[in-house]
């Protein structure tokens, strides 16, 4: 065992950059952030996290119960997403609020992920949410990562995928940021277009990433 505290100094752990990736509904991030995964790169998918932490985590439950009611489980400690969504779907105040309870909980938990995955070597985490920039989420991150189409693909893609008519694709769309608007704060921008090939443009994105590890700016 070396017991030199230079050695530690001469041989750092590499950083491990936290990358952020999002767009619009219908975009395909899940399909781009598999891409990544082939790659080996981990992916913390925030909305599932969010789901867990809302049905686990005592704190944030308790927090739940105080804003939205005991109704908002069942005596058998689920859930019920149904009544929440009625709620907050007239009421704003309270959909703050839920937001405010949950999106900390989950940058925290993230951050955590983040560092146990940071011990296995890789050069990078990849952090999906799809409202990674509303919630200002994103500003915690090394990179942004967006994923855009055009609205008539994404249209087609969540009306096949969801099984909902349009109205409701284009009314779920009125309550996201434009598309327009996250590509701005991207840093790169992924092109899903049915056209573009998507592994070469993940590709290029990992390659530069790696290199940031490498030789840090």
């Amino acid at each position: 065992m070396d017991n030199n505290p230079q050695s530690a100094i001469r041989n750092p752990q590499p950083p491990c950059l936290r990358v952020g990736i999002t767009g619009g509904i219908g975009s395909g991030k899940t399909t781009v952030c598999r891409i990544f995964g082939a790659l080996g790169i981990p992916v913390y998918y925030a909305d599932e996290w969010a789901k867990w932490l809302i049905g686990h985590d005592e704190t944030i439950k308790k927090g739940i119960i105080e804003i939205f009611s005991a109704a908002a489980y069942s005596p058998e400690g689920e859930y019920d997403r149904a009544y929440v969504a009625r709620i907050v779907f007239e009421n704003k105040e309270k959909l703050g609020a839920l937001n405010a309870l949950v999106h900390p909980a989950v940058e925290r938990h993230s951050r955590q992920w983040h560092e146990q995955q940071a011990k296995t070597g890789v050069p990078y985490t990849l952090r999906e949410a799809a409202l990674m920039i509303e919630s200002g989420s994103y500003q915690f991150l090394d990179y942004l990562i967006v994923v855009t189409a055009p609205k008539a693909l994404r249209i087609q893609r969540v009306m096949q995928r969801d099984d909902i008519p349009e109205e409701q694709v284009r009314a779920r769309m009125a309550s996201q940021m434009p598309e327009e608007k996250k590509v701005e704060l991207a840093d790169f921008v992924i092109v899903n277009d049915g056209v573009r090939m998507l592994i070469p443009q993940v590709w290029q994105i990992h390659r530069v990433l790696c290199g940031r590890v490498q030789q840090p700016a």
